[in-house]
C-alpha cells in the first residue's frame, strides 16, 4: 500500500527535513516486507493567499484518485501507536492500493475536507506546527511498521 503524505508548505532543509528524510527511509525499509510504503511526500503553497479553501482545493488535487484520506486535526480521535499500526493494517489488508494523510497549513484544514475524511486524527492535545506535525507523522508511520514487524523500537 502506497502513502501519500499531503502537506501545506515547503519544508527547507533544516533539523525537521532531516528527520522526516530519516522516518521515511526507515518506514519504506521496514514496510518493504509488510506492504507498506513507499511513502511519497507532496507540498503544495498557495501563492495567491487564498486561504483554507484555496489550500484545501489545492490539497485535494495532489490525492490520489480514490484514496481513502486521513485528515491530521486536534479534533481528530486520539490513538496510540499500536491502534495506529493496526489501522494502517485495516487499510493494507482490505486491499487500499494508496492511502493519503493530509496537513493543513497554519490555520488547519477546511470544513470541507475535515468532511471527506475518512478519519481525522490528532497527534494530541497540543496544537502543533504544521511542520513539527510531519515529523510526527512521519514517526509515527516508521513506528507502525516497526510494530507489525515485530521488531523492537515500540516500547510500550
Amino acid at each position: 500500500m502506497r502513502v501519500h503524505l499531503c502537506a501545506v508548505g515547503r519544508l527547507r532543509a533544516g533539523p525537521e527535513k532531516t528527520l522526516i528524510d530519516d522516518y521515511a527511509t526507515r518506514f519504506e525499509r521496514t514496510g518493504r516486507a509488510l506492504g507498506l510504503g513507499p511513502l511519497t511526500i507532496t507540498e503544495i503553497e498557495d501563492r495567491k493567499g487564498g486561504g483554507m479553501e484555496a489550500e484545501a482545493a489545492l490539497l485535494a488535487r495532489a490525492l490520489p484518485d480514490r484514496a481513502p484520506l486521513i485528515a491530521l486535526d486536534e479534533r481528530g480521535k486520539l490513538m496510540g501507536s499500536p491502534d495506529f499500526a493496526t489501522t494502517l493494517a485495516r487499510f493494507r489488508d482490505t486491499g487500499t492500493r494508496d492511502l493519503a494523510f493530509v496537513i493543513g497549513g497554519a490555520d488547519g484544514l477546511s470544513p470541507d475536507l475535515r468532511a471527506r475524511a475518512d478519519l481525522s486524527l490528532s497527534l494530541g492535545k497540543m496544537v502543533w506546527p504544521h511542520m513539527l506535525a510531519r515529523v510526527m507523522l512521519a514517526e509515527q508511520l516508521y513506528r507502525a511498521a516497526s510494530i507489525l514487524a515485530g521488531a523492537p523500537y515500540h516500547r510500550a
